[in-house]
């Protein structure tokens, strides 16, 4: 199968203008099979009172990280859902352009598991995570143009 260029711009768009990443500022850079980048320029709004980036902005970029990271094999009529999240936080960051690489280490029909690392502009790992996730059938995404070719 062969992801459908058409989708992955539709994909792209809709998290870009979805209400929780817009409220983040994050974008779903890249996205291929068992991979995914996503991006976000942190600010003033990310801080915590000690000033530096809250620890669920961290979460969130993992969170979204693992999920994308085992989207694409999904069939276009099945959603996915992140049933847990383990992280942990390696480095403290207060600025800065952040980036969450997402990767499926094993994708299933019902269950997959996948990890995310978040790296700052310099390439140091920030944080660290696994997710295992649960297919469901019949919440696909529609985006009104088929996933694959």
């Amino acid at each position: 199968m062969t992801p459908n260029p058409d989708y992955i711009r539709a994909l792209k768009e809709s998290v870009l203008t979805a209400p929780y990443p817009a409220l983040i500022g994050m974008s779903l850079d890249e996205i291929d099979f068992d991979s995914c980048i996503i991006g976000v320029t942190l600010g003033e709004k990310h801080l915590q009172p000690f000033g530096i980036i809250h620890g669920g902005v961290l979460a969130t970029l993992i969170d979204t990280a693992t999920f994308w990271a085992g989207f694409l094999r999904l069939p276009d009529d099945v959603g996915l859902v992140n049933v847990d999240l383990k992280l942990n936080y390696l480095k403290a960051v207060s600025s800065g352009k952040l980036r969450a690489v997402g990767k499926c280490l094993r994708a299933g029909r019902v269950i997959s598991y996948t990890e995310a690392s978040v790296f700052d502009a310099g390439g140091e790992l920030i944080a660290h995570g696994t997710s295992t996730l649960m297919a469901l059938p019949g919440k696909g995404l529609k985006l009104g143009v088929p996933k694959f070719l």
